[in-house]
């Protein structure tokens, strides 16, 4: 924005880019970044204490989203602390 601000200026030195959005979905989604072409992964660690406390609430909703497996497992892990 400005007198001295161009376009070239904002596509090769100050940062943003002009890949935006087309037909009207600017509304709800964002120009195209750096993030678009990372992959990002979490990692978790969770003490016997964390397994002790989390494990029920976790098996409940695996339980309830029908992941029977995944409920298992979180109560294993609850079971073991024990």
């Amino acid at each position: 924005m400005g007198r001295y601000t161009s376009e070239s200026l904002g596509d090769y030195c100050a940062g943003p880019n002009h890949v935006l959005p087309t037909s009207g979905t600017a509304r709800f989604s964002s120009p195209l970044g750096v993030y678009d072409f990372q992959k990002r992964s979490s990692l978790i660690q969770v003490s016997a204490q964390g397994a002790q406390s989390l494990g029920a609430i976790a098996s409940t909703l695996a339980f309830g989203e029908g992941l029977q497996a995944h409920a298992q497992s979180a109560l294993f892990r609850k079971n073991a602390t024990s």
